[in-house]
């Protein structure tokens, strides 16, 4: 039977997966698979190597801690790939992991497919020479991705963007808020602060403070990602106002519909917000050192994958420095009283009494509109397409072999 290897490092690794994997069963029912993976593969009878969540780190500083760990972990993997000679190996996202697992077993000649394009036109270029020593295949979520990753000789294959599929889109917002016992005067803003450890640790407090700042009656709703649902829980143990903890998708759809504006960290949850038509604000921190490195190296505007898409800001950014409970309770007060909010690079103006506004909610969902037609592939969902991609490099091997 043929073994398709997946490796997916954090949550959102593990949904596109997970949805691979249905997608390519439906193609292929005989087909097995191993590798890592999380709890949405787990469902689908995935038996991970180890636990996905030791992967699920960000940042220089937060990584060097435990190199060592994740080097026996690195090791482990390039072993159970070399004991078992899977048909084709499916890398997805978490480059710094994942790229290098590709590099180590590169030599063994089996075809590899690395899902979700790294964002090497963002930062750091030179690393895609790197990439094309690694990998046959990337699968972009992104219409700019192909023309500039085939520029580089790199084959691509634009599959369209998961959240497409997420179903965020269809929720019941008076379902929610009678099964939350919310209130009618009671407001709803989502606070999603990311799926890793260490940005849910230091963005949480933040969001917190902010939250504090604004009038009463405003209720905070909270995702629960499963490796940081912990965190999650003591990060809101003493909010004044206990917020709405969700888990499951069903439940999260539900709960873009109730909500009024978001506040969320920069991500795929801000593509979730947009396919939702939530109006949000951006926001994001990490550790200073990681910070200084990064904006020498970034080569784009934006941190907002719908910004980077519209090619304006559609939605505002307020990262490191303008990333304050002061800052985004402001934000979020103009985005709940229908007007606009400052942009970070007007930030400074707006302090000295003369900035332009920009982002209220109605030019946001303007925007959203806009962005998600771009994100469609022909005729397929994304996980569809994804599938389809894997099975002609599978394909093509078998044909090469002969």
């Amino acid at each position: 039977m043929t073994l398709v290897y997946l490796i997916a490092g954090e949550a959102s690794g593990d949904v596109l997966g997970a949805r691979l994997m249905t997608a390519l069963r439906a193609r292929c029912p005989g087909l097995r698979f191993a590798g890592v993976g999380g709890a949405r593969m787990a469902e689908l009878g995935f038996e991970s190597l180890f636990p996905m969540r030791e992967l699920a780190l960000m940042g220089l500083l937060e990584v060097l801690p435990n190199i060592r760990r994740l080097a026996r972990r690195m090791d482990e993997t390039v072993a159970d790939i070399a004991a078992r000679k899977p048909d084709v190996i499916v890398t997805i996202d978490s480059p710094g992991f994942c790229l290098r697992v590709a590099g180590r077993v590169r030599p063994l000649g089996i075809p590899l497919v690395h899902y979700v394009a790294p964002q090497h036109w963002g930062w750091r270029p030179g690393r895609v020479k790197k990439l094309a020593a690694r990998v046959d295949r990337v699968l972009a979520l992104l219409p700019f991705e192909p023309p500039w990753f085939e520029a580089h000789g790199i084959g691509v294959d634009f599959v369209g963007h998961p959240v497409l599929e997420s179903g965020v889109d269809l929720g019941d917002a008076a379902a929610f808020r009678a099964r939350h016992g919310v209130a009618a005067d009671e407001r709803l803003v989502m606070v999603m602060p990311g799926s890793r450890r260490t940005e849910v640790s230091r963005l949480l407090p933040i969001f917190g403070a902010a939250l504090r700042l604004l009038p009463p009656g405003l209720r905070a709703v909270v995702p629960l990602a499963g490796p940081v649902e912990e965190v999650v829980r003591a990060g809101v143990a003493d909010w004044l106002l206990a917020p709405i903890l969700l888990q499951g998708v069903a439940e999260k759809a539900d709960a873009f519909a109730a909500c009024e504006a978001g506040l969320i960290k920069s991500g795929t949850s801000t593509l979730e917000a947009a396919v939702a038509g939530l109006p949000h604000l951006v926001a994001y921190k990490v550790n200073p050192v990681t910070a200084a490195i990064v904006r020498r190296l970034m080569q784009v505007r934006f941190i907002s994958i719908t910004n980077l898409l519209a090619e304006r800001e559609v939605v505002p950014e307020f990262v490191q420095d303008a990333c304050t409970p002061e800052i985004l309770a402001q934000g979020l007060r103009a985005l709940l009283d229908g007007g606009a909010m400052p942009t970070q690079r007007a930030w400074n103006k707006v302090r000295a009494g003369g900035a332009d506004y920009a982002g209220n909610a109605a030019s946001q969902r303007a925007g959203f509109a806009e962005v998600l037609a771009r994100l469609q592939p022909q005729g397929l969902r994304p996980s569809e397409a994804a599938a389809e991609a894997v099975l002609r490099v599978m394909l093509q091997q078998v044909a090469e072999e002969r």
